[in-house]
This record gives structure tokens, C-alpha cells and sequence, in this order.
């Protein structure tokens, strides 16, 4: 298979492509390195499986590529993924995340790519559910302008399948956390805490602790990429999550643990723009796509406290 990924030097896209890397695939990675690094690819651009390319997802040169490279799938990542730069900065977000995602249609459409799988955010779009854990039917709520602009993704791509002929398949991702995730921002929270304290740093909560979200490892989001990737989309949503809810508070005890360190938040005011509760029921893909996830947060929790140490005990070249 031939596969273009947007994004695909950041957190969860270079570990995408290295998964389709190590199944044989030839893969075309486009990103403008604003969040994403080609150190996140090293081991698979040894390969000669990959050609990297620097390019905005909103530029004319995003359409030229994808028909160069003749794609049969597109993984659109790219994107503006933090809530309260959205919040100070609407347009800024609907830019990277609205136009973004109508010119990637555009390079499908011109391409004549197979499919396009888009990355759309459950932890955002159904804002305050009234019914927790939350499916795929429930009506979409977007809380704050990030929200609103993963959900126009989703909506610009179906129009798209009804005009076109376009495949397509979203997938609602719950908070991801993993290797290569950066320490900064709420999406990142694993991240954050494990950081903060293997650098004997404050750590902070926003809130009372008692905010709710579901964290789903980024390998088994990996995998649900791939399964989607190999199925008719018809614009069908798929939330990936583990159903699992954990507070902000037990979050920074299970991350305590894993690095040895304090449980001994700074509370701090919560947040404009955060979802009281986000949980996400996984029950439809599990059914159509047959995914589940496959690893508890304390494990991962545990594995990623340890990257982080080594990559802190590796020699500076």
C-alpha cells in the first residue's frame, strides 16, 4: 500500500508510520514540523520506505505532492490540537483544522486516492455529554472553538463522500499519551505530569480533580488506524477509547507512582474550554472493526515514565 500521513512527524503520526513502515508499506509523510520533528522518524527513514516533506497542509503544494505520490490512503493528523490556543486564537485554529482539512479533501478528490482516515477529537466534540460513557450517536457539542473545528472536519469530508465518491472513516480519539508526546498543553497531561516530576518540577491541576477523561495508549491507536484503513469508511465515526474514566487527581497518583516522586499537586483554577467528563463507549468498533485496546494505563503509564528516563540517561552525540 501506498500511504500519505499529514501530521506524520508528530506523537502519534511517527508512530503510525512506523507501524506501516514495518508492515511493507511505502509511506509519504507531510508536515510543517510546528509540533512534529524528523527525530521522530529516524528509524524509518533509514528504511528508504519514507519520503518526508515540509509542507503546510493548508498550502496549494499539499495538492501537488499527494498527486505525485498517488496515495491509495490518507491518514489526515495535521492539526491545531490545543484547547485553549484555540480559545485565545479562533482563527488561528480554524485555519490549520477547517482549511486544513478542505484541502486535504481537495488532494484526495484530485489524487484519486482510495480512502482518507481523519483524526477527529472525542475527547472534545461531544462536549458535555448527558450520557457518560458516550457513543457515537449521542449529538455533537462542541465546547470551545477547537471542538468546533474537528467536527467541521468531519462534516467537510462527508459532503465530500456525498459529492465525490469520497471514502472516508473518522476516528474519535479519546486523550492519547505515549513516547514522543510533547510536555506541554492539557492533550498532553500524561506527558506534563511525568515530566514535571522526574524533573522534580510543581505539577498543577486545573480544577477541583475531580475532571474525568479516558486515556487510550498511542500503540493501540496505531492499531485502530490500521484496521479503519482496510474497511469501507462511508463516513462512519469510530470513538477509540478505553471506556475507562480517570480523574485528574487519580491520574497524578498512578504517574506518582511510576516515577518515584510526590503526589502533591498545586490546585490551581480550572480552565475556559475543559469538559467536565469525557468518556468515550468503544462498543462500535469493537463490533465492525474488531479493536479493543490493549494496554491499562498503568502499564502505559509505567513504560512511558521509562522512556523518558532513559532518553534522560542516553550520551549527547
Amino acid at each position: 500500500m501506498r500511504a500519505l500521513v499529514t501530521g506524520g512527524a508528530g506523537f502519534i503520526g511517527s508512530h503510525l508510520v512506523d507501524q506501516l513502515v514495518g508492515h511493507g508499506h511505502r509511506v509519504c509523510v507531510v508536515d510543517d514540523f510546528s509540533r512534529g520533528s524528523p527525530d521522530n522518524l529516524i528509524a524509518s527513514l533509514d528504511t528508504g520506505r519514507v519520503a518526508l516533506h515540509r509542507v503546510d497542509v493548508c498550502s496549494p503544494e499539499l495538492v501537488a505532492l499527494t498527486h505525485h505520490h498517488r496515495p491509495e490512503v490518507v491518514f489526515h493528523l495535521a492539526a491545531q490540537i490545543d484547547v485553549r490556543a484555540s480559545v485565545d486564537d479562533p482563527l488561528t485554529d480554524a485555519r490549520a483544522n477547517v482549511l486544513g482539512a478542505v484541502n486535504v479533501a481537495e488532494a484526495v478528490r484530485l489524487s484519486g486516492a482510495r480512502k482518507v482516515v481523519y483524526a477527529t477529537s472525542g475527547g472534545s466534540i461531544y462536549g458535555h455529554a448527558d450520557v457518560v460513557p458516550t457513543d457515537e450517536s449521542a449529538p455533537a457539542r462542541p465546547f470551545s472553538p477547537y471542538a468546533a473545528s474537528k467536527l467541521a472536519g468531519e462534516i467537510y469530508f462527508n459532503s465530500y463522500s456525498r459529492l465525490h465518491g469520497l471514502d472516508c472513516t473518522h476516528l474519535a480519539m479519546s486523550n492519547v499519551y505515549g513516547p514522543r508526546q510533547l510536555s506541554r498543553g492539557e492533550a498532553g497531561v500524561v506527558s506534563v505530569f511525568a515530566t514535571a516530576m522526574l524533573d522534580r518540577a510543581r505539577t498543577v491541576i486545573y480544577g477541583d480533580g475531580c475532571n474525568t477523561r479516558d486515556y487510550v495508549h498511542v500503540d493501540d491507536v496505531v492499531a485502530a488506524f490500521l484496521a479503519a484503513a482496510g474497511e469501507p469508511g462511508s463516513g462512519q465515526r469510530y470513538n477509540v477509547s478505553t471506556g475507562v474514566p480517570t480523574s485528574d487527581r487519580e491520574l497524578h497518583t498512578i504517574v506518582a507512582a511510576a516515577a518515584g516522586a510526590p503526589d502533591t499537586p498545586t490546585f490551581m483554577p480550572a480552565r475556559k474550554g475543559d469538559v467536565r467528563r469525557s468518556v468515550l463507549d468503544r462498543t462500535r468498533i469493537g463490533t465492525e472493526l474488531g479493536w479493543k485496546p490493549q494496554i491499562d494505563l498503568v502499564t502505559g503509564v509505567g513504560d512511558l515514565v521509562r522512556h523518558l528516563r532513559s532518553r534522560r540517561s542516553a550520551p549527547v552525540a
